[in-house]
């Protein structure tokens, strides 16, 4: 019986409420290790949504397709905000790099340089704290900008890799950090102007998919305009059911085989 107490001990400290124990937990697994996450309620609902939707229009085949078209519309618009804010990180960054060559240049202290971070936005500050925190310390800044970029998924990982090269450059070899950033600087506004004339070119094309996804919906309202109830046949025969399965995952797989087309060019 003793020996049980330290593990219902453990086990109510684990099963606790608050936040503290999950900050501990997460000490003990390592960086870079995969965890499983809960499904977000919001998920849940939106697919739930879509299916009972479905379901009234369509029968058990309109549900299988509400839900997945559900499915489909929610993973574009978490993508288009994704896009958006590591586009909007790396603006951050390149202003924040901006500011550090021009206080290396006028004698600032790299730790001095770096801690300024915090003015240049949320997203610019976050990226940059680790080598803020390194060069307060006197420790190795390329290391924890690389360790930084390990940590993110975004297109702000490989930026922040360029700023390790170009510091470790000049660790080693003496050259000025400030020519240095400077040059990774450049590269950085031209990889933003770059990617905002080709999302402004391709906005035509993204347009016309969208309408052209919707021409098989908008179908089905002119058809029931004209008498003909085609939601009629496709609930009604198992004919109708499997066309209407066939029809909506090969309407969603030109809709996400438009989408990889469209943002391939402007990925970094």
């Amino acid at each position: 019986m003793s020996a049980a107490v330290p593990a219902l001990l453990a086990a109510a400290l684990v099963c606790a409420p608050g936040s503290s124990a999950a900050r501990r937990l997460r000490v003990l697994v390592p960086a870079g290790t995969t965890r499983t996450s809960v499904v977000p309620p919001f998920r849940v609902l939106v697919v739930l949504g879509g299916a009972g939707l479905g379901l009234l229009l369509g029968g058990p085949a309109g549900a299988a397709a509400g839900a997945a078209a559900a499915e489909v519309v929610r993973r574009r618009r978490a993508r288009a905000r994704a896009r958006a804010g590591a586009t909007t990180a790396a603006t951050e960054l390149a202003e924040a790099v901006s500011r550090i060559v021009e206080e290396l240049r006028s004698g600032a202290h790299p730790a001095t340089a770096l801690d300024g971070a915090r003015a240049d936005g949320p997203l610019a500050a976050q990226a940059l704290a680790p080598a803020a925190a390194a060069a307060r310390l006197g420790d190795d800044v390329p290391a924890a900008l690389r360790r930084a970029a390990g940590a993110r998924a975004d297109l702000v990982a490989a930026e922040l890799r360029r700023l390790a090269g170009a510091w470790s450059l000049a660790d080693r070899h003496g050259a000025p950090l400030a020519d240095l950033l400077s040059g990774t600087l450049a590269d950085l506004r031209w990889r933003l102007a770059f990617e905002a004339r080709v999302r402004a070119r391709l906005a035509g094309p993204r347009a016309t998919a969208g309408v052209l996804t919707a021409l098989p919906v908008l179908g089905l309202g002119l058809g029931h305009l004209l008498g003909a109830d085609p939601l009629g046949v496709l609930r009604g025969s198992l004919l109708g059911q499997v066309l209407l399965v066939v029809g909506s995952g090969l309407l969603l797989a030109g809709l996400l085989w438009s989408d990889r087309i469209a943002t391939g060019p402007v990925t970094r």
